[in-house]
Order: C-alpha cells, then sequence, then structure tokens
C-alpha cells in the first residue's frame, strides 16, 4: 500500500510539475532537457542513460517535432480545406509522416531517448494563426507552411544522413529523406497551380 501510495504522489508531483513547468519550455524543450541529463558520460546510473550522443538526440526530438508538425497540420488541412488537391496531400501527410513517426518512436525507446509529446510552442503558434484563415487563404498559409517545413524537414533528414553517428537514426534519416523530398515536389506543384 506504500509502494502505491508512492507512486501515485510521484505521478502527481510529475503531473504538477509539467503543467507548471509549460510555459517555461515548450515539448520539444523539455524532451531535450531530459536527454541532456540521460548525457552516458554524467549520471548514467541515476538515469539510465542514453544510447546515442547529444547530436543524434537532438536530431531525434526536431524530427519528432517537425514529423508530429506535418500530421497535426494535415488534420487541420482536412477539416478546413476544400480543395481536393490539399486533400489528397494531407491525407498523404498523416500516412507517411504517422509512419514515420511510428518508426522514430520505436527507434527512440530502445536508446532511452525522450521524444516530445506534442509540437513545440513556434509551431502551435503556427497552427493557430493558419487555423485562424478561411478558404483561399487558409489553403495559400498551409501551402506555404507545407513547403517551409518540408524544407526544413529534407535539411534535416539530409544532415543527420551525412553526419549523423547512430546507425539506426542515420539509417532512418536516409529512408525518409526522398519521401519529404517528395512531398516537397509535390507540394511545390500544389503551389504552382495555385497561382
Amino acid at each position: 500500500m506504500k509502494k502505491l501510495s508512492y507512486v501515485l504522489m510521484i505521478a502527481a508531483g510529475a503531473l504538477t510539475f509539467q503543467s507548471c513547468n509549460h510555459g517555461a519550455k515548450d515539448a520539444k524543450e523539455s524532451a531535450d532537457s531530459l536527454n541532456k541529463t540521460k548525457d552516458t558520460t554524467a549520471n548514467a546510473a541515476a538515469t539510465g542513460g542514453i544510447a546515442v550522443n547529444s547530436d543524434d538526440a537532438k536530431f531525434a526530438t526536431a524530427a519528432a517535432n517537425g514529423g508530429m508538425a506535418e500530421v497535426e497540420f494535415a488534420k487541420l488541412a482536412l477539416t478546413k480545406t476544400s480543395n481536393a488537391q490539399i486533400k489528397d496531400f494531407a491525407n498523404m501527410m498523416v500516412t507517411d509522416h504517422g509512419k514515420a513517426n511510428d518508426t522514430l518512436a520505436a527507434i527512440a525507446k530502445t536508446k532511452n531517448i525522450t521524444l516530445p509529446t506534442m509540437c513545440d510552442s513556434a509551431t502551435m503558434k503556427k497552427m493557430d494563426d493558419v487555423g485562424k484563415k478561411t478558404g483561399a487563404d487558409f489553403d495559400k498559409a498551409y501551402v506555404d507552411a507545407m513547403i517551409g517545413g518540408h524544407k526544413k524537414a529534407l535539411t534535416l533528414m539530409q544532415d543527420e544522413a551525412k553526419n549523423g553517428t547512430d546507425p539506426q537514426l542515420k539509417a532512418f534519416a536516409a529512408k525518409v529523406a526522398p519521401t519529404v523530398q517528395m512531398h516537397l515536389d509535390a507540394i511545390n506543384k500544389i503551389h504552382d497551380s495555385m497561382k
């Protein structure tokens, strides 16, 4: 019984800490911070350690954040647009980035990498701004956000595939980069058709 109440107190404290800390750090910053404390050179016994270096861990949190953003933006687009091309693109985002997110989460779990559980504050603000628009204004803002997001994601994947040190994360990035390039090409075509 004492163990149960101890566990419940820890859980309540963690939730309180998380909700109070929400204003100070966003989900990605929190994940990066947790990963930093798991550094195997400092306190592996206390944290369980982390099986990758800090650059690979930062890649994982950035990739998770970007992947979640693509899915959440797509879900927003599916509720707001009447443009068939954008709907098709958004469905592709949910499917492709959903699969990539699941794969990354599985890799992260084996390496004890903490990933963000929600998009960072900058992404949430951008999504809120885009979500306030309607009709053609929404479509343009969504397409612009997807172009910017995919350019950033492509650079992130290419850099990790080339310079990463963890073999699984490098392979993940190398596998996902062509899909991101295909998405970027597709959204650029949609952008050009809207002119």
